[in-house]
């Protein structure tokens, strides 16, 4: 926690021409997550008292999306895009009666780090604003500083040959106290070839008023910001060369760590084991010890302490395995759940269901959950048997220790330790395969 509350102001309103896309920049999705999950992901170590994202370009979906990352967040709506100080200006009724410090991040800048949000929030100055050393400074603004603080933001335009020479630049990541905002904000004029307000102009503004101004620096990898495609897929891969080193330090196994990828928040316990081409979609656990082989696809699931999965296997939203379960090849399984000890060895969907303790599924199985209009759950009891190919027609239940035969379509609940058996009467035909291939045949010859 830091001294001052904190607040977040999340600046998502451009529409990201450069993206070629008819969705908003922000929704674009890095490691599983839409990129302006990242300053929400992060902004929450801060434990802000307020969170408001700002959105224009396709605001209804960004604020459908911003809900399901963090429903506390609010939505202020810029339907004008006039400048990265006019977003704020739209954010700060939404911050009434706010007193601390003010972070303005930005929806497509993902990997700003816990450290540096520390940093700005807990800065004694009025005024932070984030800065890093350039390989390339190109057409940054440059950070003149000095004694005092900083002493002056230079556009590139605007620059002579001695201040452009300065490696160090803006990254438009900007801390203040919400006072200073609410008295500086109605004062930044438009006079430019944009025609646009910009919150660059507050740290001058506040230091006029002899307010102190300060800079944080950070690595210049944190400040990448997504603006093509390019600059997507190459955030992508640095985010999951991140995300390997992170799972191999913390104790993971894999195989070939090139081949796995992994979402924002996926948590992979120590000792784990995963296989290559292994992915994981977003809001997976894998427990210590578990082991995911080779192929797999997880998503929205859990698995616990000891359980194998896969090769080949799919786990989607709602899957919750249970410690020393089995989960074999080309096995879907979505919204159930599967008590210790469950096998289920190949070629097998369950969906809506739960299976007990030490029960057995059979190479085949099918829980038809869906009637067209309605899911509808299967409830298996622990110790059971369920027979290859089995077709267990939902709402059904079958009891603790009781079997189904192979081939058997179950539409009625099967009671503890019964066996069912829902299979057609078979007819043999003694001769008639033979005289059927000699007609084919026949017919095929005229």
């Amino acid at each position: 926690m830091t001294e001052k509350p904190v607040a977040l102001i999340v600046l998502a309103a451009g529409q990201g021409s450069r993206m070629q896309s008819d969705l908003p920049k922000v929704l674009h999705r890095l490691g599983g997550v839409p990129l302006v999950g990242y300053a929400l992901s992060t902004g929450r170590t801060l434990e802000p008292e307020a969170v408001v994202v700002v959105a224009g370009h396709g605001a209804e979906a960004v604020a459908k999306a911003v809900a399901k990352l963090n429903p506390e967040a609010k939505i202020a709506l810029q339907e004008q895009q006039l400048g990265t100080g006019h977003a704020v200006s739209q954010a700060l009724p939404q911050l009434e009666g706010f007193e601390g410090r003010v972070i303005v991040l930005y929806g497509d800048t993902p990997f700003i780090g816990q450290e540096t949000l520390a940093s700005l929030a807990a800065h004694p100055a009025d005024v932070v604003v984030l800065g890093f050393e350039a390989a390339d400074p190109g057409r940054y603004g440059r950070l003149v500083t000095g004694p005092e603080g900083l002493e002056r933001i230079v556009e590139y335009k605007d620059a002579d040959e001695a201040t452009r020479a300065i490696r160090l630049v803006n990254s438009g990541v900007l801390a203040a106290d919400a006072a200073l905002l609410r008295e500086f904000l109605p004062m930044i004029g438009n006079r430019n070839a944009a025609g646009e307000y910009y919150l660059t102009d507050i740290p001058e503004l506040a230091r006029a008023a002899g307010h102190r101004v300060e800079v944080v620096t950070c690595d210049e990898a944190e400040t990448l910001g997504i603006n093509t495609r390019a600059e997507l897929a190459a955030a992508e891969a640095a985010f999951q060369v991140r995300a390997r080193a992170r799972a191999l330090e913390d104790g993971v196994t894999m195989t070939d760590p090139a081949t796995v990828w992994f979402a924002l928040d996926t948590y992979i316990g120590r000792d784990a084991v995963i296989g290559q081409n292994v992915v994981f979609g977003p809001g997976v656990t894998v427990e210590s010890g578990a082991e995911i082989l080779p192929f797999c696809h997880l998503e929205g699931c859990h698995v616990s302490a000891g359980a194998t999965v896969g090769p080949f296997a799919r786990l989607r939203p709602g899957a919750e395995l249970g410690g020393d379960v089995h989960v074999g090849n080309f096995v879907e399984i979505k919204n159930s759940v599967l008590d210790e000890g469950a096998k289920v060895g190949h070629l097998t969907y369950l969906g809506d269901a739960h299976v007990g303790e030490a029960t057995n599924i059979g190479a085949g199985t099918v829980t038809c959950n869906y009637d067209g209009v309605s899911k509808h759950r299967t409830e298996i009891g622990a110790h059971a048997f369920i027979g290859s190919d089995t077709m267990l027609v939902a709402p059904v239940r079958v009891g603790a220790r009781a079997m189904t035969g192979s081939g058997s379509v179950i539409t009625e609940d099967v009671p503890d330790d019964a066996l069912a058996l829902g299979r057609a009467k078979q007819v043999v035909k003694p001769g008639l395969a033979t005289r059927l291939m000699q007609a084919l045949r026949q017919k095929k010859g005229n």
